[in-house]
């Protein structure tokens, strides 16, 4: 999940690409396909928080965290019982918050309970748990520039964040761990990743080692690949095919294909492409693609001069704006458009415009009005 996103991303689909073959006749339970990336300041989003019930009895320090049904008042079991995870829990194969930052190599950031001040992080694990999903947390670089591609050049720091990880995971009885180190691909810069993949490589199989030691799942989440021989543009420094055996997990971010400019989010033939080549290198039970939970809004062109009460920020060229997914069809009504598919990027759009009438800062009469357009995608 790209770092620029905005906050309405609060949850990103991801499906596995072996859900792409012809189902058996005999299958009549849902395939648990779908997992999700929740935000830690999100989690809100997909279960209430709740709290227990007060009681007499104080639990020892060292008793595990419990959660079940009576401790908790019948209302909140039920708004519980009626969230976005558990209602889903007959799709949803696992989670994976954003709860973690890399910091150094023994020094892990704990972003949930920055995020939840008030809701021990336990008491979130041991409900979500009772949804049947598996908890692979998410954990992204929070290092400058060039400094984790320095720590992982390096055996004995690479070795120290491998340990750092592991410790997190055990402690913390996660499923495993899912790493989201973009920095090697938006921060550092191309001409680094040839000097960073071999190293990315080796932390990888010195973690995979480890994690699997103790029975727990290593995720991977990166922007596309193409095919080297294709010779197209993609982030080769993730080296997927030398990880393919030592990952469980490939999460590949199928979006963001246009935000400068207007254009589609993750059009069918650019993610059938990335997701080509990721199955040629790695079991496809292995692949997962990330879909958008957003769409976005630009503004191509302003006539006019806008008043004071216009919102502010409307110039041509300005950064798009974003809208959740399931917003989409209210928000097509509101700007008085009708969406049509593009049947070659498989998505919706529409443009629309706005005029705004008003006083400039010094009394005068103004108008303006504002051209936008808007992708997403639809569920078609």
């Amino acid at each position: 999940m790209r770092r620029s996103f905005s906050i309405v991303l609060s949850v990103a689909l991801v499906i596995t690409l072996s859900t792409y073959g012809v189902a058996r006749a005999d299958e009549k339970q849902p395939r648990k396909i779908v997992s999700g990336w929740i935000p830690y300041y999100s989690v809100r989003t997909v279960m209430p928080f709740i709290k227990k019930l007060p009681t007499t009895e104080a639990a020892l320090p060292s008793a595990p965290v419990t959660c079940e049904p009576n401790e908790y008042s019948p209302e909140d079991i039920a708004a519980l019982n009626s969230s976005y995870l558990f209602t889903n829990k007959d799709l949803m194969k696992e989670v994976m918050p954003f709860w973690y930052t890399l910091k150094a190599p023994t020094v892990i950031r704990d972003d949930y309970s920055t995020g939840n001040p008030s809701w021990p992080m336990d008491d979130a694990l041991c409900l979500m748990r009772k949804s049947g999903v598996k908890i692979i947390p998410t954990m992204t670089d929070g290092t400058s520039k060039l400094v984790l591609s320095g720590y992982l050049a390096n055996s004995v720091t690479r070795t120290t964040i491998v340990k750092s990880i592991v410790d997190l995971v055990n402690i913390k009885n996660f499923d495993g761990i899912d790493l989201d180190y973009e920095g090697f691909a938006f921060v550092d810069g191309s001409t680094t990743w040839a000097k960073t993949a071999p190293n990315w490589v080796l932390f990888i199989k010195e973690l995979s080692v480890a994690l699997h030691a103790s029975q727990k799942l290593l995720s991977v989440s990166t922007p596309y690949a193409f095919n080297p021989s294709e010779k197209a543009k993609g982030y080769t420094v993730y080296s997927w095919a030398e990880i393919a055996s030592s990952i469980d997990r490939l999460r590949i971010m199928t979006y963001d294909y246009s935000v400068a400019k207007p254009g589609p989010i993750g059009p069918i033939s650019w993610t059938e492409k990335t997701l080509q080549y990721a199955i040629s290198v790695m079991a496809s039970s292995k692949v997962f693609i990330g879909l958008p939970g957003y769409g976005r809004d630009w503004i191509t062109a302003v006539q006019g001069t806008c008043p004071v009460s216009a919102p502010p920020g409307l110039i041509g060229g300005a950064k798009a704006a974003t809208f959740k997914m399931n917003y989409a069809a209210a928000k097509a009504i509101i700007d008085g458009a009708t969406p049509i598919f593009d049947e070659k990027f498989s998505e919706a759009t529409y443009s629309y415009k706005k005029v705004f009438n008003g006083l400039t800062a010094k009394g005068a009469s103004t108008s303006c009005s504002v051209n936008r357009t808007v992708w997403y995608q639809s569920d078609r």
